[in-house]
């Protein structure tokens, strides 16, 4: 489920709930429950978290396995 994908990715970067929050302009508690699955992500910060992650959308939305970006056209 791409809400693990939120969590594992910013562990692997060594980043806090907090400064994730910070990055995408929110609250902690509205990012935690982006993470948990309680809240839907919207689509804005999905993208802003695949730019930071240097990840693709579907990456974090769990519809491919293949972290890496589209290439830019």
């Amino acid at each position: 489920m791409f809400f693990q994908r939120l969590e594992d990715l910013r562990i692997d970067h060594d980043k806090s709930q907090i400064e994730i929050a910070a990055y995408l302009n929110l609250n902690r508690n509205v990012y935690w429950r982006y993470e948990k699955g309680v809240r839907e992500i919207p689509a804005w910060a999905v993208i802003k978290l695949a730019d930071y992650y240097h990840v693709s959308t579907d990456y974090l939305l769990g519809r491919t396995d293949r972290p890496e970006p589209y290439p830019v056209k």
